[in-house]
């Protein structure tokens, strides 16, 4: 195959430009590595570069292994196509194996070790948590010394001074150990060819072009080490999306790429627009974001044939909106779409746990996500499996609360902790749900993993991702649900800067999707779904005092006044409401209307102790209510 054999004007344009310094502008789903492998082979093609000659850097080995395997279809070989990390490692192997100790394999191991001797309050807060801190401050080449200094206006996931604390503990535990974590690669690096005249001429002499994907999730680190292999010369290709760059945490900035025409002002700019993934209507939607994203205007245009507008829709509540989900998936299904092409997204693991509880009602298969996988749960589970007591509501609220539950979240948590204490809760629902007084602990733990083990790594079915686990994948059909004011943009998201990510974040979700895209909502609508042009005004659900489950039908006033007992008697026990009991216990007693104890016990849910606890009360509402 010939390097410009079916490729678009725009394509053809970068192809052709075989010494740099070239940017490509590359929108979603344009063709992105189609457009640069093509654009490598056709250097070697020309003569321009040897392909030993050449260095393309990417950000995960299986985009280093796309590149190699599209390169040899192209019958080019010998080109270096390797992660900015292992591309480093590689170098110190070489020129100075003596710097590289054994590499950390993750940082969270060691941060829990260290963060167990955290003051009570911040004792649990996930090591996820501060490893993604400790790799932003990396990533901008701040060290511990220096950290408290140059916060300006972040806040990290706990007080910046045992931030710091934690920081120079880590750093110091490393070193004992005699070993370097992902970080410390490039850092490494950069010393190397800094302070060795003869590295970067021996260096320079073997890579003479580079092209680098993704340079809208560039760090300051990364750029670092690139400036030093170029050493001034400008045979570069930076291939990226400004509109897709959503890694601020990690220290990643799409400067880089937006300035490449100032520090290269003879640069060749080109942009990719043509879209080969979303029928027009999901385009369409996704081109009225433009105009807020900023950066370099990218307008995609279709190429595939036309399809349904996209489906946008309020609901009353979050059972409706769950309910039309998972009967849209059914359709789909039944219409010829697999499973395996259709993916919900959310803003964080902790509402898709919400769809793996839905999907699991609604007998619906699905995969990446697993409440099990996550710290919460388990933690719970090692104390829980081998313990056969009853008095499971019980025995898991206390250790729930034992590993920090709280029952008031303030906003300021980090992502994670906002993650884990979701799952706290939900653990402490399911229990109380579950106890029907006999119910062993090690019984829970068993239905939990029935309900929320989703098969591993060969499991089958929806796809539910976070936004930030969907960039670079695509989808027949792609539900966007729960877009909510604070859900997006995130209640996190305070700055400018901030909420623009986010936004964003909402435009990946929408140019994931192939044929069918849904938006929905069922609290106040989220910003962005304004800023499409949406006419939110008869769309927008209605207030309530108190969600009342779609199941509810038989009386949804005497519903209604056993959620008001319950919101009173929740606080006066001062837990959150459903640990009296949950929207489908009190539907399912609304629509039995029980008698006496021995009918209230009937219903699931209603354990020994919530009988001797809240009995009498609940009779004396249904009485009342007759």
């Amino acid at each position: 195959m010939e390097a410009l054999e079916g490729l678009n004007a725009e394509q053809k344009a970068a192809v052709e430009a075989v010494r740099g310094p070239v940017c490509i502008l590359a929108g979603a789903g344009s063709g992105k590595t189609t457009t640069i492998t093509r654009r490598i082979a056709r250097q070697v093609e020309t003569g321009a570069f040897r392909p030993g000659e050449i260095l393309a850097v990417t950000f995960t080995d299986r985009a280093a292994a796309v590149m190699k395997t599209r390169l040899a279809t192209l019958g080019v070989s010998g080109v270096a196509a390797r992660t900015f990390h292992s591309a480093a490692l590689a170098q110190l192997h070489h020129f100075s194996p003596v710097s590289v100790g054994r590499i950390l394999p993750a940082k969270a191991l060691l941060l829990r070790q260290i963060a167990n001797a955290l003051p009570p309050p911040y004792r649990f807060r996930p090591a996820g948590d501060l490893a993604t801190e400790i790799e932003r401050a990396k990533n901008q080449r701040i060290g511990p010394d220096s950290y408290r200094a140059r916060l300006e206006g972040h806040e990290p996931p706990i007080p910046p001074d045992l931030m710091a604390r934690v920081y120079r503990e880590y750093e110091s535990r490393k070193a004992r150990r005699g070993e370097i974590d992902f970080e410390d690669v490039l850092e490494l690096a950069i010393r190397l060819h800094e302070g060795d005249e003869r590295v970067r001429a021996t260096f320079r002499d073997r890579y003479r072009a580079f092209t680098v994907d993704e340079y809208q999730d560039v760090n300051l680190l990364q750029k670092t080490l690139l400036d030093l292999w170029l050493g001034g010369r400008d045979d570069l290709c930076v291939v990226g999306d400004d509109y897709q760059s959503i890694y601020a945490f990690t220290g990643a900035s799409p400067q880089w790429l937006l300035g490449v025409e100032t520090r290269y002002p003879h640069a060749a700019v080109i942009r990719l627009e043509s879209n080969y993934r979303s029928t027009p209507e999901v385009l369409e939607l996704a081109n009225r974001l433009v105009p807020r994203l900023g950066g370099a205007e990218k307008v995609l245009r279709p190429t595939v044939g036309t399809g349904l507008p996209p489906a946008i829709r309020p609901f009353a509540d979050v059972d409706a909106e769950d309910g039309w989900i998972a009967a849209e998936v059914r359709r789909l299904a039944r219409e010829g779409t697999p499973l395996e092409e259709m993916a919900l997204l959310a803003r964080t693991n902790a509402r898709l746990a919400d769809f793996e509880e839905v999907f699991h009602d609604a007998g619906i298969p699905f995969q990446g996500s697993s409440l099990l996988e996550r710290d919460a749960a388990r933690r719970l589970l090692r104390l829980l499996e081998r313990d056969g007591s009853t008095g499971v509501a019980a025995r898991v609220r206390m250790l729930a609360e034992e590993a920090g539950l709280l029952y008031t979240v303030p906003d300021k948590l980090g992502e994670r902790e906002q993650t884990r204490q979701a799952d706290l809760a939900r653990l402490v629902r399911l229990a109380a749900d579950l106890d029907d007084g006999g119910l062993t602990c090690a019984g829970f733990a068993a239905e939990l993993r029935r309900r929320y083990d989703p098969g591993g790594e060969g499991a089958r079915g929806v796809n539910l991702l976070t936004y930030h686990r969907a960039k670079g994948l695509e989808f027949d059909a792609v539900f966007l649900p729960r877009l909510d004011d604070r859900e997006l943009p995130s209640r996190l998201a305070r700055t400018r800067e901030e909420r623009d990510e986010e936004r964003r974040l909402f435009y990946v979700g929408i140019t994931r999707a192939r044929r069918f895209l849904s938006l929905t909502w069922s609290r106040a609508p989220s910003p962005f779904l304004d800023e499409l042009g949406i006419d939110l005004r008869a769309g927008r659900a209605p207030a309530k005092v108190e969600k009342r489950p779609a199941a509810v039908a038989a009386d949804p006033l005497l519903y209604d006044a056993l959620a008001a007992w319950r919101k009173r008697r929740a606080s006066s026990e001062a837990v959150p409401p459903y640990v009296v009991f949950h929207n489908s216990v009190l539907a399912a007693i609304a629509d039995a209307r029980p008698r006496s104890r021995a009918e209230l016990a009937r219903i699931a849910g209603v354990g020994p102790a919530k009988l001797d606890r809240y009995g009498d009360d609940v009779l004396a509402l249904v009485a009342a209510g007759a």
